[in-house]
This record gives structure tokens, sequence and C-alpha cells, in this order.
């Protein structure tokens, strides 16, 4: 549909110095589009768009929520995956991947989809706490993670917040390859990136930050009760 981009920032590395940080500067950008808007909700993707979508969400004046998506894993290369699975446990797959490439049968991507969906359970009851899911219908939802390698988990957020039928779904990130972009703005009103990465072999979400690392279930209550990220209040 559109991509807003910053121009000056495509194809550079470590620009932001953590994810906070991507989180103002991403917020900045975001307010020359979406600065007067009503009936705004973020939701972020844990764990790594928790601490970029809070912050975009107090300076855009939004709720926040959260929208626990999860890659199915490769059973061998754990930090790659072929798939997402959604919180109502819809599975989208690249299948000729899966059962291709990878030659995973059946009953493994069965028992790899069944352990994905108890960890987005877990993840739901432990992040949100006693706040209940805000409702997205007729909102105008903007979607945020960290970054966006292949787009595949943004993509099954797209289809879990759409079932919830929304005004319009836009998708804010601090950094993301080119191809990822073009895939997920098919499936939006609107995407804006700061960070657009083309024209090279490998694209990793780390490579635009400074200060990079996985976060815990610890990192992330911690932000959470900390920055008050839900309007409402958080545990």
């Amino acid at each position: 549909m559109v991509i807003k981009e910053d121009l000056s920032l495509r194809n550079k590395f470590e620009i932001f110095k953590d994810r906070s940080d991507a989180g103002q500067k991403l917020a900045v950008f975001l307010k020359r589009y979406l600065g007067n808007e009503k009936d705004l909700v973020v939701l972020a993707i844990p764990r790594g768009g928790i601490p970029v979508g809070c912050i975009i969400a107090k300076e855009l004046n939004a709720d926040f929520d959260i929208v626990v998506v999860r890659k199915i894993p490769i059973p061998w290369d754990p930090e790659a995956g072929f798939g997402a699975v959604t919180p109502d446990g819809e599975t989208l797959m690249d299948e000729n991947l899966a059962r291709g490439y990878l030659r995973l049968d059946a009953a493994t991507i069965r028992n790899l989809v069944s352990d994905v969906l108890r960890e987005i359970k877990r993840r739901e009851v432990l992040y949100r706490g006693s706040n209940k899911p805000i409702s997205l219908r007729d909102k105008k939802i903007i979607i945020i993670d960290d970054g966006l390698a292949t787009g595949y988990t943004m993509f099954a957020a797209i289809n879990y917040v759409r079932k919830q039928m929304p005004k319009e779904i836009m998708v804010a990130v601090p950094t993301a390859s080119e191809r990822s972009i073009y895939f997920i703005d098919k499936h939006v009103n609107m995407v804006f990136c700061l960070n657009i990465r083309s024209g090279i072999p490998y694209f990793a979400v780390a490579d635009a930050y400074v200060n990079w690392r996985d976060l815990t279930d610890n990192d992330v209550l911690n932000f959470l009760r900390k920055k008050k990220c839900f309007n409402r209040g958080f545990l």
C-alpha cells in the first residue's frame, strides 16, 4: 500500500543505541504522519517489540497492548524459522521450505506447532498480567516489532489482528530487510520503517543496533512495570 522510510538511513548499520533509543526515534518519525490520530492502539510483539512499542504508545498517546505471535523454529537451528503461530492457533507456514527443503514430516510439524502455542499462552498470561486484551474493532492498529527479517512473524500478527475487525492496520519497525517490507506492505494500510537494508546476502536485525541481546522474561516484566506500559496499570 504505502511505505514510509527515512532515506538517509537506507542500508546503514548500528543506527540505534538499543531498543529504547529505536522506539524514541521511530516515535518521532511516526508523529509526522500520526500525531493527531485518534483511536490508535499500539500492539507490540514480544519480546523485542515491547520496549519499542511501549515508548511509541506513550509518545502517540495511544493504548498499548501485546500480540504474542511466535515463529516455528527449525529443530536443528532454533534461531531460524519456517513459519509462525498466532494466539488462536492459526499456523502460517512456508510449505516448500518445511516439507521440501527441510524435509519435516507432519508429526514433527504438529509437535513443533503445539510447543509454540503453549509458549504463546504462557507469555500472554505472564506479560499481560491482570490486564484484559483491548478491543481492536474499528480502531487504528500499529503493530510494532524491533525489526523484520523474513516478515513471517509480522505476517502472522497481521492475520490475527485482521480477524478483530480493526479500521486500519499499520506496521512500524526500526529496521527491516527490503524483501520483508515489500512482503508485508501488500497486507496492511501503511508500513513505517526507519532503516531498510537491501542488496546484502544476509540480513540480521541486530546489525541496526549498537547494543543488542535477546531479552528475557524478567527484562520484559521489569520494563512493563518501570514504564507502566499498560495504560490501565500493570500487575
